[in-house]
């Protein structure tokens, strides 16, 4: 996997549907700029794939550039963010019939210095849960 980056992430809190897991990494899909495994570091050595827990995840700066989602205070702070440019905001990619969809609703915001990461429920925004995702 030479030129495959690799960024270890520890969530503040489990990521939705995958507790008690906190400790994954971010690799890098070959081939596909802005998109990203996200998997739970206990099984990356498992020989059994079903036991692979794994979210795809999409760099909103590459592929939803009109996305721009309010983050708390409360929620800058949990994750010790001192500057915007150290956020780095993903959205999980589900495949559909159609497509595939994504959750603008429930971002992972990594914080690139210290790895903290964190999925967000955004409040009292109009977000979708399931947005299709459109040819680039």
């Amino acid at each position: 996997m030479s030129g495959i980056t690799r960024t270890p992430v520890r969530f503040v809190a489990p990521p939705f549907g995958l507790e008690p897991k906190v400790d994954f990494v971010l690799d890098e899909i070959e081939g596909a700029v802005g998109l990203f495994a996200l998997r739970a570091v206990d099984v990356l050595d498992a020989a059994d794939d079903a036991a692979d827990v794994r979210l795809f995840v999409l760099d909103a700066s590459v592929h939803l550039t009109d996305y721009s989602p309010v983050i708390t205070d409360e929620q800058t702070a949990l994750l010790e963010l001192t500057d915007a440019d150290d956020a780095m905001l993903l959205v999980v990619a589900t495949p559909a019939s159609s497509g595939m969809t994504v959750n603008l609703l429930a971002p992972v915001v990594v914080n690139r210095v210290t790895g903290a990461g964190a999925q967000l429920i955004l409040e009292g925004q109009d977000w979708p849960l399931r947005a299709e995702l459109g040819p680039r």
